[in-house]
């Protein structure tokens, strides 16, 4: 199927228009500072790295961005997504992208190229739980649907993505011990298993009477290349 920028856009508008007419519209703009971005067990940019998130929410609804900028200058990062909650039960639509400086020349770099067989983007759909009032199991299954994910012969190889979590909190700390798998070879490893297991710590540190700042730390193994990460960041 052919998807557009311009139909992402205005079925995610047209969905928070009719979901929420009567309710609180809400904006969302922050940024994690990381010592390195690792996603799904894998590494991008090895350097330090700015997360920003501008987002806009109506009742159930949402749509933002989200990015991931190297400050060495080798990863660039925006996504764009549109989500619907509801009893801790999340659908999503996320456009992965990768833009590069100045103007592309290469047709998979530009950001309004859509056709199927030279896109850069990559569409992926999502489904997850999350509901720590009733279990503290989450649980995240996506798929790449449309783009740029595509085998040596130019086929889509619905690069799968499965994972678990388990949450809980003791004193000022809630900690995160997680596993996530991808079912085929794909972009996340080269056959079917375990690309992605670790444990993440959140903690609030009061700083002042009227400000406080989210930490977190992260170990984080992929079996599958036999690497590990140490993550630490913090949010604005």
């Amino acid at each position: 199927f052919t998807m557009t920028l311009k139909s992402i856009v205005m079925t995610a508008v047209a969905l928070c228009l009719i979901g929420g007419l009567q309710a609180q519209i809400k904006f969302n703009a922050a940024a994690d500072v990381m010592n390195r971005y690792v996603w799904r067990g894998t590494d991008f940019g090895s350097s330090p790295s700015i997360q920003p998130t501008l987002s806009l929410g109506v009742g159930n609804f949402e749509i933002g961005y989200w990015g991931a900028l190297s400050t060495m200058g080798n990863y660039n990062e925006v996504d764009l997504y549109a989500k619907y909650n509801y009893k801790g039960f999340s659908i999503m639509a996320t456009d992965y992208f990768f833009p590069v400086s100045g103007t592309p020349e290469i047709k998979s770099q530009r950001y309004f190229n859509w056709s199927d067989e030279t896109t850069g983007h990559a569409i992926e759909g999502a489904l997850s739980y999350k509901n720590l009032d009733v279990m503290p199991f989450s649980f995240l299954a996506g798929v790449f649907v449309y783009g740029a994910d595509k085998d040596i012969e130019g086929e889509n190889r619905y690069s799968t993505y499965l994972e678990g979590t388990y949450t809980h909190t003791f004193g000022e700390n809630t900690i995160d011990v997680f596993a996530g798998a991808t079912l085929d070879e794909g972009m996340y490893g080269t056959s079917a298993g375990v690309i992605n297991a670790g444990v993440t710590v959140y903690r609030n540190i009061k700083l002042t009477d009227s400000f406080t700042l989210p930490v977190k730390a992260s170990v984080i193994t992929n079996p599958q290349s036999s690497n590990i990460y140490f993550l630490f960041g913090f949010t604005l």
